[in-house]
């Protein structure tokens, strides 16, 4: 299969494109500029030249291919993303960026798998109860953007298309923003947020690629991919033990509920990913946070 990856250089698309080649794909790069050509060959993939928000330009790089899995973010830093400002551009990229990649997946009729890429963020908070596809939705500030790309998406289902949508868990593993919230608990900062005893839904990057591949022969529609879900102590311990330190600190459900976006992490996420298994064979090799994810 020839697939073109959107955000091949990123968090997500790395380790995509690394394993696609792997399982003996011919991989394309969207490259905006010339600046990113070197960028995207560095990965592996063929770099393809065009635009996330240019219709004409990302159709010519999307003619020859049998799908397209779009990975593209762009996650604020830390400071910025305190401020719904800052997640600005990420709004962009995910509700501009996908209205873009829809219109130019209509005028390339061999590409008929379309993958996009979304969070599990948006669940609301569930308590203990498991979270499957079904489970009620409560998108807000920074994450709202997501569920209207995948309302962008959806649309090619009724087109004759493969259209999935992907709701990843938290992204954890040896990557820098990861790195960078290990760096900032050896100072301090709180690695849980919400209460000990709620549960999150986090997944390796390698484990998320493995899945986003396996989408690509499932039937249209949502699925979560995260590893088994644990308690967020759980999840501290993990990262602290990555980071050196003693005991993961907390911030109070309570208290993170006073801050408008860390609300949406102090949420209680039982989020299962048995759909995906069911129609793919899915499984994450890593299933429980620990040593190896790091």
């Amino acid at each position: 299969m020839r697939v073109m990856v959107i955000g091949a250089t990123g968090m997500l698309g790395r380790p995509l494109v690394r394993r696609l080649l792997a399982e003996g794909h011919e991989v394309s790069g969207l490259a905006r500029d010339g600046d990113r050509v070197a960028a995207v060959r560095a990965t592996g993939a063929e770099p393809a030249r065009g635009s996330l928000f240019d219709v004409d330009s990302l159709a010519g790089a999307l003619r020859g291919h049998d799908a397209v899995v779009n990975v593209a973010t762009r996650i604020p830093d830390a400071r910025r993303a305190m401020k719904l400002s800052g997640w600005a551009e990420n709004d962009r990229v995910r509700i501009t960026g996908s209205q873009t990649l829809a219109a130019a997946v209509r005028r390339v009729g061999e590409l008929g798998i379309v993958v996009q890429e979304g969070i599990s963020f948006v669940y609301a908070d569930g308590g203990d109860e498991e979270l499957d596809e079904d489970a009620p939705l409560a998108p807000r500030g920074n994450i709202a953007s997501s569920t209207v790309a995948h309302a962008n998406i959806a649309e090619l289902a009724d087109e004759g298309r493969a259209a999935i949508r992907l709701r990843i868990g938290l992204l954890v593993g040896d990557d820098p923003m990861t790195k960078t919230m290990l760096a900032a608990a050896r100072r301090g900062s709180p690695l849980i947020f919400g209460r000990w005893t709620d549960w999150t839904a986090a997944i390796h990057p390698d484990d998320a690629a493995a899945g986003a591949i396996a989408a690509l022969r499932a039937p249209s529609g949502v699925y979560n991919l995260a590893a088994d879900p644990v308690r967020k102590q759980e999840l501290g311990e993990a990262m602290a033990a990555a980071a050196g330190v003693r005991r993961p600190r907390a911030l109070p459900k309570w208290l993170a509920n006073r801050f408008g976006l860390m609300s949406v992490l102090a949420r209680s996420q039982r989020v299962v990913s048995t759909r995906l298994t069911e129609a793919t064979g899915w499984r994450p090799e890593r299933p429980v946070p620990g040593p190896s994810w790091f």
